[in-house]
Order: structure tokens, then C-alpha cells, then sequence
């Protein structure tokens, strides 16, 4: 057992690396698609309302 144990830990450590680059590949897909914003208008927020 103890032969393998390198072998054991480069393949968890190559598992959570390829699992966190998909993570980031797709949140950097959604960051440039922006179709959940493409609608939408700001609210013009006066001075005054905010201080009532």
C-alpha cells in the first residue's frame, strides 16, 4: 500500500484540479453570456427618495 500512496495522491490532487478548472471555465461562460440581464432597465433612485 504504501508504494501507491504517491500515486493515490497525485490522482485526487489531478481529480479536484480538473473538477475546479470546469468550475471556473463555466462560471467564465456565464460571466460573458450575460442573457439573464439582457432586459434589463435600472431604477433611477432619487436623492429624495432615499432620504424619506
Amino acid at each position: 500500500m504504501q508504494k501507491y500512496t504517491i500515486y493515490i495522491i497525485l490522482g485526487v490532487l489531478a481529480v479536484v484540479y480538473i473538477l475546479t478548472s470546469m468550475n471556473n471555465r463555466r462560471q467564465a461562460k456565464d460571466r460573458k453570456s450575460r442573457k439573464f440581464m439582457d432586459n434589463y432597465d435600472r431604477k433611477k433612485i432619487n436623492k429624495k427618495d432615499k432620504e424619506e
